[in-house]
């Protein structure tokens, strides 16, 4: 058993203002989203340039930050949220939801693909490669903040959380996630896209991949006190991943097909 090293979740106290580790985490995410892009760029793998790539980063944080903060308003705690629609803006109070910024990154990735004239599946298979890295990042912010911690557990590695208010062991399931849905997912998506590709089979192998991952890591990690289990006695991570891995599989086959003919 493990005790979770307790780690100050302010990096940097300037008089009044506070430098939080999960910010810095979104800054490290959307700095090595940049440095992969232009190594990218210089590898001919776009006809995109670096400030295309400037513009697309700027418009993904806005998209990661309103679909992720709409995500869980709607997703996981609607009701809390028509009752007290003012802390929907309570940015500060936390809640993200990942599939909720996919979505939202999604929608920019319409109107930034309509804007260069490319389909959102060119535009995504370009920034596919990009995206592991910055979730890796997230999810070390996550264990800093020692949130989403897993579910109680005998294996020799179970943490002590003192956040979750008991002193069960349980899964570090936010350094599964960084292991997965972070590093194997840049490994399995950066290895694919080496080559060319039918145009959605890179967006295709990141979604199906996150997707298969974020199901997983599931089963580890506690359920939202709020929500528990749902149908099937699955959680709303895997319900929502589900959509994913589905979309993954379809886009796959269709372009394959497509290409072939």
């Amino acid at each position: 058993m493990l005790q979770y090293p307790q780690i100050d979740p302010i990096a940097l106290q300037i008089g009044p203002i506070s430098v939080h580790w999960y910010g810095l985490m979104y800054l490290v995410g959307f700095a090595q989203v940049w440095l992969l892009g232009r190594w990218r760029i210089r590898q001919g793998k776009t006809d995109l340039s670096v400030r295309d790539l400037e513009d697309l980063i700027f418009y993904c944080v806005l998209g990661v930050v309103v679909g992720g903060r709409l995500g869980y308003v709607l997703f996981y705690k609607p009701g809390d949220y028509l009752a007290n629609p003012l802390e929907i803006f309570f940015l500060w109070q936390g809640g993200m939801s990942f599939h909720g910024g996919l979505i939202g990154v999604l929608v920019v990735l319409f109107l930034f693909a309509r804007k260069q004239n490319k389909t959102l599946l060119e535009i995504g298979d370009f920034i596919a490669p990009l995206i592991p890295l910055g979730l890796a990042a997230g999810r070390l912010g996550n264990f800093i903040n020692g949130e989403l911690w897993g579910r109680p557990t005998d294996v020799p590695w179970g943490m002590v959380f003192p956040q979750s208010g008991d002193s069960l062991p349980r899964h570090p399931s936010q350094l599964y996630e960084l292991g997965l849905e972070g590093l194997a997912l840049f490994a399995l998506v950066w290895w694919f896209a080496r080559k060319p590709r039918a145009t959605g089979q890179v967006s295709a192998v990141f979604l199906m991949g996150y997707g298969v991952f974020r199901f997983l890591v599931e089963f580890t990690r506690e359920p939202d006190a709020y929500l528990g289990l749902l149908t099937a006695g699955l959680s709303m991570g895997q319900l929502l991943s589900l959509p994913m891995i589905i979309a993954g599989l379809l886009i796959f086959v269709l372009s394959a097909r497509k290409s072939s003919h």
